[in-house]
């Protein structure tokens, strides 16, 4: 379960019923889904909605099919969902929204779900929960000012159930994000406004298990991970090509996808 050649199966088998944009967004978060669902974070599988989850918010809610094909493997979508999806009147749409079981919040809107995420950290604070909140946003979206305002509130409030997991696959919607609108070095950044934060290789799955693992301990900061990534990881003809952003699949490019990855 969450390997990482069956989850990628699984978006181009979405992408291609979809004719999805945003292939290239979604698998740069397999190995970082993979980890979160494969041990790292509290969940049930039998009850996406238990009350003693953890809360996972994909800020970045363009790559929800990353998020999608774990609840393949987990059973929470149908083989009837991926043929369906984006079709009218089904419950699978292009963003995350919350009334999929398993999506937390309704997200898209970039900027937005950092704040959500710290608000539902506070919530769980005030109430002296162990519950923890990890929220994964993208490089590009850190242009957004919003963010910065919820980080300072996390580390002002020492939000230590707080992960924030930065998908650093190096592009936004319109071009490379050094080139847009560069928030680097982040690791320096996110220590700067509080956080402890720590650097990996967002496509090792042992290295990126670990930099998630908590650590429980005396309260503390926040924790930012920025996993460097690759958009498109996993297809050679999209790894690092920024046209995946809003390319769609046809039949022959979803036949190289599914040879590469059998």
């Amino acid at each position: 379960m969450f390997e990482p050649r069956t989850l990628r199966r699984h978006i181009v088998d979405l992408a291609s019923h979809g004719r999805s944009a945003h292939l290239g967004c979604a698998l740069s978060l397999v190995e970082i889904c993979a980890a979160l669902y494969g041990g790292v974070m509290r969940y049930d599988r039998q009850d996406p909605a238990a009350p003693d989850r953890d809360l996972l918010v994909l800020s970045k809610g363009h790559g929800v099919m990353a998020l999608y094909a774990c609840f393949c493997d987990l059973g929470w979508i149908t083989d009837g969902d991926v043929r369906a999806y984006l079709g009218n009147g089904t419950r699978l749409r292009g963003l995350c929204e919350s009334d999929v079981p398993g999506c937390e919040v309704s997200s898209g809107s970039l900027g937005h779900g950092l704040p959500v995420a710290v608000g539902m950290a506070y919530g769980l604070a005030r109430l002296q929960s162990d519950r923890r909140v990890w929220c994964i946003v993208g490089d590009g979206e850190m242009n957004e000012g919003s963010m910065w305002e919820a980080m300072l509130f996390a580390a002002h409030h020492s939000l230590d159930k707080l992960t924030v997991i930065v998908d650093a696959n190096g592009f936004q919607a319109m071009g490379r994000t050094d080139e847009v609108l560069s928030t680097e070095p982040l690791v320096a950044k996110f220590e700067a406004f509080g956080f402890a934060a720590v650097e990996c290789d967002g496509h090792d799955l042992p290295a990126l298990t670990a930099a998630l693992t908590p650590h429980d301990g005396p309260r503390h900061a926040p924790r930012a991970v920025i996993a460097r990534t690759v958009k498109g990881h996993g297809l050679s003809f999209a790894a690092d090509d920024n046209r995946w952003h809003y390319t769609r699949l046809d039949d022959a490019t979803r036949a190289a996808a599914l040879e590469e990855l059998r």
